[in-house]
């Protein structure tokens, strides 16, 4: 929470576009059900953030999602700024798996809330069990995608860290295909701790849908594993001059 009033001194038009959107989608909420409304709204909010902090994305593999079908996202995590990168730019309808934090932030929380995204507790195991499980239900039940961090939070120098198996007991349980996503540039535009935002370019990547027919949950550690390498692989292709 003292991240985002902090913002308050950088860029009024932050704090301001974030209480308008977050008004509206309360609002939107008492006819939308089923989240895609509010959805759109927050989609709108990350477009006008990245205008206002003039970030220009360029997308890069998206041809690999089929629109009809839902998936589990799985990308890295640099930056507060991965949020309105992702909103605007997966082309499917989903909901987010987020740290419980952001529920408590005024208005985003209860925009999360309404809209049916998914906190998620990393001090309780059983608590996040149980929620992985929800998560699947949520991908059956309401027919949208899931995002995932599985990092489990922001890496703090910038480097890939290893990834939990939240996102392939998911993808497993749901019957969908994980799709690793690779994010480069967030970090240069807002890195971690600061609330000084700077123009940059952020390139997104979606990697190759993985099939998870016929796996069990035994197998969530070799998915985990190759989840892992196909961004390993996407952030190499970025990083070459």
């Amino acid at each position: 929470m003292a991240f985002l009033w902090s913002l308050i001194f950088v860029d009024p038009l932050i704090i301001l576009s974030t209480i308008l959107c977050g008004v509206v989608s309360i609002g939107v909420s008492i006819f939308d059900k089923g989240g895609n409304r509010m959805l759109g709204v927050a989609r709108f909010w990350a477009r006008t953030l990245l205008r206002i902090t003039r970030v220009r994305v360029t997308v890069a593999g998206a041809e690999r999602l089929d629109p009809n079908t839902t998936y589990v996202f799985a990308g890295n995590h640099l930056s507060y700024m991965d949020t309105p990168v992702l909103l605007s730019h997966i082309p499917v309808p989903f909901r987010f798996m987020a740290k419980k934090g952001l529920f408590q932030i005024p208005f985003l929380g209860t925009h999360l809330i309404q809209a049916g995204h998914i906190p998620v507790s990393l001090e309780e195991p059983r608590a996040a069990l149980k929620t992985l499980s929800r998560a699947a239900q949520t991908i059956r039940d309401r027919r949208t995608s899931v995002l995932i961090f599985p990092e489990g939070g922001r890496s703090e120098d910038g480097i890939l860290q290893p990834f939990k198996e939240g996102a392939a007991y998911v993808a497993i349980k749901a019957g969908v295909p994980l799709v690793p996503v690779a994010l480069v540039g967030t970090r240069e535009v807002l890195a971690m701790g600061s609330a000084t935002f700077h123009a940059a370019p952020v390139t997104l990547r979606f990697g190759q849908p993985i099939p998870v027919a016929g796996l069990t949950l035994r197998d969530r550690e070799e998915l985990t594993e190759q989840a892992r390498q196909q961004v390993v692989r996407m952030l190499a292709t970025e990083a070459r001059p």
